[in-house]
């Protein structure tokens, strides 16, 4: 949420001074710092983990149809639409991403956001979607509702708590359906490093912020899923 539209809003850092090579140096690291804030935004959760779902488990054998319609609305609902209606607000405030970052201006992108997760909650219970894949949704809801309670006192990482739920979520889905997650939660680690790392390049967070923010989608996600 914090960030997903990050493009030249970042203004140069201390460190942009001095020679012009260093200069380049340090505007490569902060583009290359949002062009990873904006691919891993956190509100890829429950698709990439319908599709480990899709592809780990017994639900591989559904009708490949059938597997794209829940993909496609759960993209729709919580990737697609909150982004394009924060998007909105961000505009229709005059704030560039930036600004939109501080703690106090955060509370109505959450509320979008928990909005949208609950319509696609509620389209897959009508649906008769299994209940297992829509604790997925679930999760992300309840993630979502946790960092913006959290926010309320201390600006939480919205984009580790993404990585994080899906690390726990991961590790839930192996342990109902035993499989080795080794790898993809050595990927998911890995991603975990580079987006915590390009959080506090472009001083969107800190270090604590960050670990936090991985904690809470972490433990929501293996709890709720398990």
């Amino acid at each position: 949420m914090d960030g997903i539209f990050e493009r030249n809003d970042i203004k140069p850092t201390p460190l942009a001074t001095g020679s012009e090579g260093e200069s380049k140096y340090v505007k490569r690291m902060i583009l290359g710092a949002r062009i990873i804030s904006m691919i891993f935004t956190p509100f890829y959760l429950p698709v990439l983990s319908l599709l480990a779902l899709f592809i780990f488990s017994y639900m591989s054998r559904l009708p490949l149809i059938y597997q794209l319609k829940v993909l496609i609305l759960t993209y729709l609902f919580t990737v697609l639409l909150p982004t394009v209606l924060i998007h909105l607000y961000r505009r229709y405030q005059g704030w560039t991403s930036f600004q939109m970052g501080r703690k106090e201006r955060r509370m109505v992108p959450y509320i979008i956001a928990i909005m949208c997760y609950f319509t696609c909650y509620y389209l897959m219970t009508v649906m008769r979607i299994p209940q297992f894949m829509a604790n997925i949704v679930v999760t992300a809801l309840a993630i979502q509702v946790v960092c913006a309670l959290v926010n309320i006192w201390w600006k939480i990482c919205i984009h580790m708590a993404g990585i994080g739920g899906m690390a726990g979520a991961l590790l839930a889905i192996s342990l109902v359906f035993q499989f080795n997650p080794l790898w993809w939660l050595s990927v998911i680690i890995l991603v975990a490093g580079l987006v915590g790392t390009a959080r506090m390049i472009l001083r969107q967070h800190s270090l604590r912020q960050i670990v936090g923010g991985f904690m809470v989608g972490a433990v929501c996600g293996f709890l709720l899923i398990l």
